[in-house]
């Protein structure tokens, strides 16, 4: 495959999926992206740009980015993603990080947003969610299959920011958590070796949300001691 085949093939993929998931709900307006690492390309990635609705792209709504500056590599491409830096501090933390997924999936980020809510620090600081037991959590193909501990991190206005955040906090974390992460009042992000496994683990957090919102709704309150 020639190289300009491999970039239409990956855009073609990218494209396709954010469909699929616009058509969920997950993808709303022009929100979320996808990006793809391109292999054997020095450090590139093709990342969908900027302000397009998700239901309607093509290959030519993708954008050839430097994983190490997440610049674009070409001045009349269009502008990358807003969460460009998020991918790109994922390439650069995980060299088997084939592929990155960003969406608005609804129980995940009221999770996301009601962790906040629940803790010091008024959104300004990283929290963690904990779930356990749940038998979707094996999709996250972490190191503890029983349980998870999934990061939420402050939504920051300026994205780099959160870039930063994402790239310290998973630097300074030993190996086996899991390839998701949240951002507060604002969505989820997965990762994988391939786009259809981030898509995967993006659906096993919503799923995992959704299940642990209906475990705390159903639980009857713990009876008093007299």
């Amino acid at each position: 495959m020639t190289i300009a085949a491999e970039l239409e093939s990956v855009a073609l993929t990218l494209a396709d999926t954010a469909r699929e998931l616009y058509q969920r709900g997950w993808m709303e307006g022009t929100a979320g992206n996808l990006s793809a690492r391109l292999p054997g390309s020095g450090g590139l990635a093709l990342i969908t740009a900027s302000g397009r609705s998700k239901g309607r792209l093509d290959p030519a709504d993708v954008v050839e980015v430097d994983i190490a500056t997440g610049q674009s590599v070409s001045s009349h491409a269009p502008r990358p993603s807003a969460e460009t830096a998020i991918h790109t501090a994922l390439y650069r933390l995980f060299p088997d990080c084939g592929a990155v997924a960003h969406a608005h999936p609804p129980y995940a980020t009221v999770a996301a947003s009601h962790a906040v809510r629940q803790r010091p620090g008024n959104g300004h600081v990283i929290v963690e969610l904990r779930y356990r037991d749940f038998e979707i959590i094996k999709g996250f193909g972490s190191s503890d299959p029983h349980q998870v501990v999934v990061p939420v991190f402050p939504n920051w206005p300026d994205v780099t920011r959160i870039g930063r955040d994402v790239e310290h906090h998973f630097h300074t974390r030993a190996a086996g958590f899991p390839s998701v992460l949240l951002i507060a009042y604002h969505g989820a992000t997965a990762w994988g070796p391939t786009l259809e496994i981030a898509r995967n683990r993006l659906e096993c957090l919503e799923s995992l949300c959704r299940l642990d919102l209906i475990n705390i709704q159903t639980t009857p309150p713990a009876k008093e001691t007299p």
